[in-house]
């Protein structure tokens, strides 16, 4: 009776632990048969996704992004459709790391060409992360005809204090971020970001002096 009882606890502290850690790292999908919308706004950059996760490895969405030049001279807008897979985790005893593929095809326009190309977006995003620490990298490579406008971000961060999974969670993230063809600097942003079962709200002020927030919800 105490082995079952003592299995039973530790299954339930893991699957707190694995969906606080999911909140805490942004995945780009959630659990199977939920629904994620994610919303990314910023001077320079303006994103609104939305994924249904088919299995707990995969899932198919859409999204609509607007891309600005620094000196907001030449735009673009993309709408696409969107696949996402988790192709590898690992859970360890205190932590769990994740390898993403991501993807879509869809039409951009832009203010300095007519009509529309098809842009193609494959990339992929690699995370660690523990109830107390997170990093990530993830990269897009956003093609289509003349066009190259692949960005790279570098997230880390860490939380002030442990929390249960159905109390508030506030956390500490830095990300580094670079759009190429639109923007010649690397953003940096400190950003305070608050989890909360399943959500999270990010905001934030780059070196620019721009506002950034970040908003996911999972259902």
């Amino acid at each position: 009776m105490r082995s079952w009882r003592f299995t039973l606890r530790a299954t339930g502290a893991w699957v707190l632990t694995a969906l606080s850690m999911a909140a805490a790292n942004a995945a780009p999908m959630g659990f199977k048969d939920s629904w994620m919308v994610m919303a990314d706004h910023s001077a320079s950059w303006q994103d609104i996704s939305a994924n249904y996760a088919l299995t707990p490895r995969w899932a198919v969405g859409a999204a609509s992004t607007f891309m600005r030049s620094d000196d907001k001279a030449v735009s673009r807008t993309l709408t696409e459709a969107t696949a996402t897979h988790l192709a590898k985790r690992w859970n360890l005893p205190e932590a769990q790391a994740n390898v993403w593929l991501l993807g879509g095809v869809g039409s951009v326009s832009g203010n300095d060409f007519s009509g529309s190309r098809t842009m193609v977006t494959p990339g992929f995003q690699l995370d660690y992360e523990t109830t107390r620490i997170y990093s990530a990298m993830t990269a897009r490579f956003n093609r289509a005809d003349g066009l190259n406008h692949d960005t790279l971000s570098l997230r880390a961060g860490f939380s002030f204090y442990e929390a249960d999974y159905d109390e508030p969670q506030p956390w500490f993230i830095v990300e580094a971020r670079r759009m190429n063809g639109l923007s010649d600097a690397t953003e940096v942003t400190p950003m305070l970001r608050i989890i909360h079962k399943r959500y999270f709200l990010e905001l934030g002020v780059n070196q620019k002096n721009e506002v950034r927030t970040n908003l996911m919800l999972n259902f």
